[in-house]
């Protein structure tokens, strides 16, 4: 009994150590990633499958120099840059994250409404209306504590493809090899969507809202003292443990949903997902043994698809609100009413809307969120270039500047990145 009760005591322990790394990490398997993933293993089978393993080392180190930076400083990347670099790279990175954000908020509700359409026949335009509404009302008028807490939940959303996994029958040996073996083919289609699996998997909106998110975290454990936060190795390390586990947890649901998109999918002959009933027909495998087994797979591809894009698109909106207000000295915090933070959340309700207009102009839903992580996957690499440098100057942050690996990785990522991003541009033009 004694046993059990130290195990469930660790376990809470672990859990409330748990915050802005799991959930950046949860919501970096937004609508988004789970449809680039998807077409991935649908197009190309098991040939995309070693990104996943190759980018964890990358995403890790990438978030937990964000997360860092935020903790050490107690202020968002916007502010740094603000402080630290002149106004027109102020501006150009402010407007890097907010254009990419609004695209892929308007990608994400739109994904949401066709789930939706999965299972209920209300109108596109209503279901797109709905879910705005419920989300804006939760971003703004709910408390930071409480809020964080429904994110933490949402993100469980993501264990329907793992389990999917370990139910169909898979060609182990293949797998393994695929996972480790690096395949790259040397066409505009595949670097396409290599871009689009790097750029949903390390996007701008997770390196401003992680840091955001850790500012948030030193104020509501009281560790700002005289304006700056009193960090210790103890916090440094929980924070690495948050964020190490968000990552692991992330880069394994992506694994998965590229491993049961390529089984199901591609082994069937299905190649290009152009609905979200396609994306679906994934993890129909699930409860294939079941009655009705084609609509238990739209109720937990659009659960999945709803709860992620819940958690995901404030993420999206407060990360380009956190962005703005840093750059303007406003107020920024989701502890903070309304009415003492209004530019903060105009912010948020503006990206939101905006986004939800690009719904009506005549983008297919599904490949609009392809679209959105190419494009996050080409504004990252400047940005991660001022990562790097902030996070290793020893004046901005003193004894926590990165060390020797921290550089190494950051470096690798965006000359990864940066090559992605060049090699899809070259075969368009050539």
């Amino acid at each position: 009994m004694k046993k059990q009760t130290k195990t469930a005591a660790k376990i809470k322990s672990f859990w409330r150590i748990l915050g802005p790394g799991l959930v950046t990490g949860a919501a970096d398997d937004d609508p988004s990633g789970i449809a680039t993933y998807s077409q991935t293993g649908a197009q190309f089978g098991y040939g995309q499958l070693w990104t996943a393993l190759y980018m964890l080392p990358l995403m890790t180190a990438v978030q937990e120099a964000c997360a860092r930076i935020g903790l050490v400083t107690g202020k968002g990347i916007t502010t740094i840059v603000k402080e630290q670099y002149s106004k027109g790279v102020l501006y150009a990175v402010v407007s890097l994250v907010v254009v990419a954000n609004v695209i892929n908020i308007g990608a994400d509700l739109g994904a949401m409404a066709s789930a939706a359409q999965l299972l209920v026949p209300v109108p596109f335009v209503v279901l797109t209306l709905l879910f705005t509404t419920i989300i804006l009302l939760l971003e703004v008028f709910t408390n930071y504590k409480v809020y964080s807490k429904i994110l933490k939940w949402l993100a469980l959303t993501l264990l329907a493809y793992p389990i999917t996994l370990f139910i169909v029958q898979q060609p182990w040996v293949t797998i393994l090899k695929a996972s480790v073996i690096p395949h790259v083919e040397f066409s505009f289609a595949f670097f396409f969507i290599i871009t689009g699996v790097l750029g949903t998997t390390i996007s701008p909106y997770m390196f401003f809202w992680e840091a955001s998110q850790e500012v948030e975290e030193d104020k509501e454990r009281h560790l700002i003292k005289n304006g700056k936060p009193v960090i210790s190795n103890i916090s440094i390390k929980r924070m690495r443990i948050d964020n190490t586990f968000g990552m692991i947890f992330s880069e394994f649901a992506t694994w998965s949903i590229i491993v049961v998109a390529a089984t199901v999918l591609h082994n069937s002959g299905v190649r290009d997902i152009k609905t979200a009933a396609d994306a679906a027909k994934a993890i129909e495998p699930l409860v294939h043994s079941f009655p009705n087994a084609g609509l238990l797979s739209k109720l937990i591809f659009s659960i999945g698809i709803i709860g992620l894009g819940m958690l995901a698109i404030p993420v999206l909106s407060g990360s380009a609100a956190y962005s703005v207000a840093g750059a303007f000295n406003w107020k920024a915090s989701l502890n903070l009413k309304f009415g003492k933070a209004k530019g903060f959340y105009v912010i948020i309700i503006a990206a939101t809307l905006v986004g939800l207009i690009l719904n009506f102009i005549g983008i297919n839903p599904v490949k609009g969120l392809v679209y959105a992580a190419v494009l996050n996957g080409v504004a990252a690499v400047p940005l991660l270039f001022l990562v790097v440098k902030i996070s290793g100057d020893e004046k901005i942050m003193g004894e926590f500047k990165g060390g020797w690996l921290s550089k190494t990785v950051l470096w690798v990522t965006f000359v990864a990145m940066a090559a992605a991003a060049v090699a899809m541009f070259y075969t368009i033009l050539s």
